[in-house]
C-alpha cells in the first residue's frame, strides 16, 4: 500500500471570515477600518498605558472569535484528518476553530497563540479567558494576576512579541517534510509565518493556495485557487481523500 502523503495547511484569517470573524488586512479588514486597533494588540503600548489595557479588555469581551463556530473549510480540514491521511495545520490564528471543528489540539500548531486563554506577564501563570471576561464583567477594568498581580494579557502573541521558537521549529520541520502545502485564507506577508510556503516548495512539496487576492508565493505555486474557501477547501479535500 502506498504511503499516504503528509498535508499540511497554514491557515490565516480568512478561513475563519465564514464564521464572523473579520480579517485584519483584506479591502474590509479590521486595521484598515481603524488603525487605532493595532495599538490594542501592540505589546509596548498595552503594557505602558493602563488605558489600552481596559480597552483591550473590552474588545475581547466583545470578540467575534470567542463566541464564533467553525465553519465548512475548518470542518473539512478534520474530516480530512480523519480519514487517515496525516495532517498538521499551522495556522496564524488564535480563535482556537480548528480544534473546535475536531482536530486533535496535538496535530495543530498556533503560531500567534490563543485568544482563549490568558497569561501573567510577570509570571507566566495561564488561565482561561473566559474566568479574565468574568471579572472585566463583575467591574475589573484591568483585572491584576491572581497569583503575583501582574499585568495579563491574551496568550496571544502581539505585535513587538517574537513568536515562540519551538512552535516556529515545529512548523519549519512541517514545511520540508511534507509532500502537499496547502495555504488557505492567508495574505502570505506577514514573515517568517509566510516563508513556510516557501520553504515547503523548496523541499518539494506540491503548493496549493487558496486565497481571494494575489499573494508574493502565486508564482511559487502548483495551484492557485480564487474561488470562496467554504466552497473550494473542502472540494479540494474531498479530492486528496480518494
Amino acid at each position: 500500500m502506498a504511503k499516504r502523503p503528509l498535508v499540511a495547511i497554514l491557515s490565516g484569517a480568512g478561513i475563519s471570515t465564514d464564521s464572523g470573524i473579520p480579517d485584519y488586512r483584506g479591502p474590509n479588514g479590521l486595521w484598515r477600518r481603524d488603525p487605532e486597533a493595532e495599538k490594542l494588540v501592540t505589546y509596548d503600548y498595552y503594557m505602558s498605558d493602563p488605558q489600552i489595557r481596559r480597552r483591550s479588555w473590552q474588545m475581547r469581551r466583545d470578540s467575534a472569535a470567542l463566541h464564533a463556530e467553525p465553519n465548512a473549510a475548518h470542518r473539512a480540514v478534520a474530516e480530512l484528518e480523519r480519514t487517515g491521511i496525516p495532517v498538521r495545520v499551522i495556522t496564524q490564528n488564535v480563535d482556537g476553530l480548528h480544534q473546535i471543528a475536531g482536530m486533535p489540539a496535538r496535530k495543530v500548531l498556533e503560531l500567534h497563540g490563543t485568544a482563549r486563554a490568558v497569561v501573567c506577564t510577570g509570571c507566566g501563570a495561564r488561565s482561561s479567558m473566559d474566568e479574565a471576561l468574568e471579572r472585566v464583567a463583575a467591574g475589573e477594568a484591568d483585572p491584576p494576576c491572581r497569583d503575583c498581580g501582574g499585568i495579563l494579557k491574551s496568550a496571544t502573541v502581539m505585535f513587538g512579541q517574537p513568536l515562540d521558537t519551538e512552535v516556529l521549529g515545529q512548523a519549519m520541520a512541517i514545511a520540508k517534510a511534507c509532500q502537499i502545502f496547502i495555504a488557505v485564507g492567508s495574505s502570505l506577508q506577514v514573515q517568517p509565518a509566510a516563508s513556510l510556503a516557501g520553504i515547503a516548495a523548496e523541499h518539494g512539496a506540491r503548493l496549493v493556495i487558496v486565497n481571494a487576492e494575489p499573494t508574493p508565493y502565486d508564482d511559487q505555486a502548483d495551484e492557485v485557487i480564487r474561488e470562496p474557501i467554504g466552497t473550494a477547501l473542502p472540494a479540494l479535500l474531498r479530492q486528496l481523500a480518494t
